[in-house]
């Protein structure tokens, strides 16, 4: 389970409390109904879960056409009681991947049941090995945090995972060592998310106030628009070194679930600029339970928000959409970075 931190001792504890009542719902999913280790009552036991825990299920059938009760009856045709563990696993996934949401598994000894469409339907826009060009080998690390200063007095930073960890000295030493530069380049794509924490650690560095960046959920009840009072949600500006120069952060649509809600958090920071393509989405909190069979199914219990209330789920539009050029590829280049590279070069950056 992730965790996010806010920034007051109240907001802390309300937290809590938030999520201990969602997690305690959730785990009840199956407990006290009368099911044995069948097809039929596992089928039932991970719908009925889905139904009543899930939070995006109106969202998801009116943006994509997910209508729960049709996927029920879609899927259920399927079963028979003679079919073995394997073919019931990939019922149960078939019809959890009606969602396309990340966030949404189901694990079992010998696989586990994913929905990667929020990335790989798209163009990726990134070049691991063409990023590397412009890092070169000589780059400086600082944790998670890889940087250097470009010859063009651009600073670029490129952090590959909100998995590694960072601490705010580590932030506050690489943005000092580029506080000469003109402006700074900070490439996240390809991170497909992990610590909630790092991600508010991170954009508390752009901001020189209190900025709220959006809002969270939970259930509160099983009908489908049965949630809490949304909670506000704000960044702090760090007690370290805060960036004070245009910033261009780069995205495309492997940004998901804490990346996707790092970038929320940036596009609120008035020197910041979004540039790339729409990132991958995955801002539902993401929740356990157990099916009669052991096996454990994990789904977005959550809803996180932007600041203006709209949904995340399914991502966050650059200020600057741009893609990368094959032609330019061919010859070296990477069209993010260089465009990036114009517009600070320049001062000329777009009006958001």
């Amino acid at each position: 389970m992730r965790t996010h931190l806010y920034t007051s001792f109240y907001s802390h504890i309300i937290l809590y409390i938030l999520l201990t009542t969602c997690c305690l719902s959730i785990s009840s999913c199956v407990r006290g109904e009368d099911y044995s280790d069948t097809p039929e009552d596992n089928f039932q036991a991970l719908w009925k879960c889905i139904d009543e825990h899930y939070c995006f299920l109106d969202y998801k059938k009116d943006e994509i056409g997910a209508d729960w009760n049709n996927i029920y009856t879609k899927h259920h045709s399927r079963l028979h009681s003679k079919m073995t563990r394997m073919q019931l696993f990939e019922v149960l996934c078939d019809m959890l991947s009606e969602l396309k949401d990340g966030h949404v598994n189901l694990y079992c000894s010998a696989d586990v049941g994913r929905n990667w469409s929020w990335h790989e339907d798209y163009p990726e826009n990134l070049d691991t090995e063409l990023r590397q060009q412009y890092l070169g080998t000589d780059y400086k690390i600082a944790s998670g945090l890889q940087y250097r200063i470009l010859d063009d007095n651009i600073g670029y930073m490129v952090y590959e995972s909100f998995s590694s960890a960072i601490g705010d000295g580590n932030i506050s030493d690489a943005l000092f060592y580029l506080r000469s530069c003109n402006g700074l380049i900070l490439d996240v794509r390809g991170n497909t998310g992990g610590s909630l924490e790092y991600a508010e650690r991170l954009s508390s560095h752009f901001t020189n106030e209190r900025r709220l960046v959006g809002y969270i959920a939970h259930k509160s009840g099983p009908g489908h628009n049965q949630f809490s009072t949304p909670l506000a949600e704000y960044i702090n500006p760090s007690s370290g070194y805060r960036w004070q120069k245009p910033c261009i952060v780069l995205t495309n649509r492997s940004c998901y679930s804490a990346t996707n809600t790092f970038v929320r958090n940036m596009k609120q920071c008035p020197l910041v600029t979004i540039l790339g393509d729409q990132t991958g989405g995955g801002s539902g909190m993401p929740f356990t339970s157990e099916l009669p069979n052991g096996w454990t199914v994990r789904f977005s219990a959550c809803p996180m928000y932007d600041a203006q209330m709209k949904q995340i789920e399914f991502g966050i539009q650059p200020h600057v959409l741009c893609a990368l050029d094959s032609t330019e590829m061919a010859r070296g280049y990477d069209t993010l970075i260089e465009t990036a590279r114009q517009l600070l070069s320049s001062q000329k950056i777009p009006l958001k």
